[in-house]
């Protein structure tokens, strides 16, 4: 997500990086604005910037010593600054100030983002926190500056060890130093998801996710003197075509590998992200090389001019989709199309006006140069003092903004609150209506509507049903509920199994099991299994903004058509019309929300009921026919 500074002193510039820098934000922006797409692992362009960054960041260090003999490290600190804080201060401030007009969900634990953006320390502090970035119930504002703070971490390192590493004689051994603590790094990673670790730790981690920055270290240092002093070969036909060619298929294979599935094993997490990496490599190999033709193509000025303005597209997408989603009442994992494209204009906008009125200025006059320009301004002619109050009121206006934001941001969101209300109100001794005794066990069913309490039903579910456990246990008491955040289906055989072993299976059960992802059928079959034919399984329809939930609800009622033993409550048909009821990520219900939970497993097994009483009535007739029916006739 960097550049070369137009102060640099080696002044220095790379053929392709730019259009390789637009390459990897439109993965990462397409991956999150529009997720329904094919870029599904769109987010190994974060990988593609890390290795731009450490290949662009070791040249031009490598540049300064051959040059002036020292690495300057202020100086580097200082075009660093330069570079990143205006439009990542900009970008705080203005979405924060929006974040506190909209209020609710986008404000939680603001203070704690704001403290890790502007300490370069958000993935830390994220991993601290216990956040989990691939949760899609409570999107932060600013989740995307953990890489902003891997990369930053690595502009303070990394210029601090390079002169001790350049005491090695052999560029080589140099190389094969970057190239081994990269391959740790990806082992690392690999070895903490592979053995059930947090994928988050693994993901945000400095030390796992290093290996993109070290493979761009280490090509930076192979290719110093093969490109300074470059032999006539290199620019014949026979060595470009080759480099177009090698180089064209990097491209198509990192775009390619941007569509594999994502998955939360080590196939993703180092395997796409290394893959994406290494591919990056050749990449730059193939553009940076003298007379490349590939460097030229990627030189094209579309391509160029997103890939100068990609921090700031990086930095104000995922803020924009955050704001946008929460103001049209739809999650920012899942936005519908019309958000997505919405994001992307205004995206792009506000990357322009951040580079042109702010980013420009500070790289070109520096942090005291501007504010001596702004001073002048403000006494200068009539329009130019305009525009410098303006400019004044309105950052007095952010800042004030950003930190009433902070001071009234809530602790949990809408969704945690009332999942946390709903396991409360599950741990909660209080009394019982006297029907419930602890040690009644579950009466048989009998034809008649009146005859279903909440001594004959278990109910399995997720989060969502956690949250309405509170109306569950109104509509029924003595109801046993085991409901768990993020639970899928999955668990479902291994849970009625365990009843059946105790013999405490009730005639009802309940599966609310459809919002974390879809319904394997062969689950089901082990819980209708489980039950026999003499209980009744009830599975709850799911609503929630997520690609799935679709397909869920219509495996769940074909199944219920098939078997005549399974019955449908339709959740999603009841909380439809209500979606107000709902808390701020759009999927679990508060307490008014809950009661039509319970209305909806009432009505379905009270419709159950009432079709086991016409059935009954219908055999009743056919054996009175038949008694009333002389022999013969």
């Amino acid at each position: 997500m960097t550049q070369p500074s137009s102060s640099s002193p080696a002044r220095a510039r790379f053929t392709g990086l730019d259009g390789l820098r637009a390459i990897a934000v439109t993965l990462v922006v397409i991956y999150h604005l529009f997720p329904q797409g094919m870029l599904r692992s769109g987010f190994v362009g974060v990988d593609v910037f890390f290795v731009i960054s450490g290949f662009l960041i070791t040249s031009l260090l490598l540049r300064e010593r051959a040059a002036t003999g020292r690495i300057a490290l202020v100086d580097f600190w200082r075009r660093r600054a330069r570079r990143l804080l205006p439009a990542l201060g900009l970008v705080v401030t203005v979405t924060a100030t929006w974040a506190w007009l909209i209020g609710g969900d986008v404000l939680v634990h603001l203070g704690r983002q704001v403290l890790g953006a502007v300490t370069f320390g958000y993935n830390w502090v994220s991993v601290a926190a216990g956040t989990d970035y691939f949760s899609a119930d409570s999107p932060e504002l600013f989740r995307n500056l953990w890489s902003l703070a891997v990369e930053e971490q690595f502009y303070w390192v990394w210029p601090l060890l390079l002169p001790l590493l350049l005491l090695l004689r052999r560029r080589w051994a140099l190389v094969l130093v970057a190239v081994g603590v990269a391959a740790a790094s990806a082992g690392w990673m690999a070895a903490l998801v592979g053995t059930g670790g947090d994928a988050t730790r693994a993901y945000f981690g400095t030390d796992t996710h290093a290996f993109g920055l070290l493979l761009g270290v280490a090509l930076a240092v192979g290719l110093e003197h093969v490109f300074a002093a470059p032999g006539t070969w290199m620019r014949q036909r026979p060595a470009r075509t080759t480099g177009l060619v090698v180089g064209l298929l990097s491209v198509l294979g990192l775009i390619a590998v941007a569509t594999l599935p994502e998955t939360q094993d080590a196939a993703t997490f180092p395997g796409t992200l290394a893959a994406a990496s290494l591919l990056t490599a050749v990449a730059i190999v193939a553009a940076t090389a003298p007379g490349s033709w590939i460097g030229a193509a990627l030189d094209c000025a579309p391509l160029r001019w997103i890939g100068d303005r990609s921090y700031g597209i990086y930095l104000w997408h995922w803020p924009l989709l955050v704001l946008l989603a929460a103001a049209g009442g739809v999650t920012a994992d899942a936005p519908p199309a019309r958000v997505g494209a919405a994001t992307l204009a205004l995206t792009v906008v506000c990357a322009y006006l951040s580079h042109r009125w702010v980013e420009q200025p500070v790289r070109r006059h520096g942090f005291r140069g501007t504010l001596g320009m702004l001073r002048a301004r403000l006494s200068g002619a009539p329009a130019p003092r305009f525009r410098a109050v303006t400019a004044l009121v309105l950052g007095v206006v952010v800042i004030g903004g950003t930190t009433a934001a902070i001071a009234t941001a809530p602790g949990q969101t809408s969704g945690q609150a009332v999942v946390e209300a709903g396991r409360k109100a599950l741990e909660e001794a209080g009394p019982r209506p006297p029907l419930v005794e602890d040690d009644a066990s579950p009466a048989p069913m009998r034809g008649d509507t009146a005859s279903i309490d909440g001594r004959q039903i278990d109910a399995i579910g997720d989060s969502v049903m956690l949250a309405s456990a509170p109306a569950l246990m109104d509509k029924y008491p003595g109801i046993r509920i085991d409901a768990k955040v993020s639970r899928s289906m999955w668990a479902a055989p291994g849970l009625v199994d365990r009843l059946a072993r105790d013999g405490a299976l009730r005639p009802y059960l309940v599966v609310g099991l459809g919002t974390n992802g879809a319904i394997d059928p062969d689950s089901l079959d082990r819980v209708t299994r489980a039950l026999g034919p003499e209980r009744r399984l009830v599975l709850v329809t799911a609503y929630a903004p997520r690609p799935w939930i679709t397909g869920v609800n219509k495996a769940l009622r074909a199944y219920a058509a098939a078997h005549p033993d399974v019955i449908v409550a339709d959740w999603a048909g009841a909380i439809g019309p209500h979606k107000d009821l709902l808390a701020g990520d759009n999927i679990h219900p508060g307490p008014a929300g809950g009661r039509y939970y319970a209305d909806a497993v009432a009505d379905a097994i009270s419709a159950d009921q009432r079709a086991r009483v016409r059935e009954r009535a219908r055999l009743i007739l056919r054996v009175g026919d038949l008694v009333a029916t002389p022999p013969g006739v």
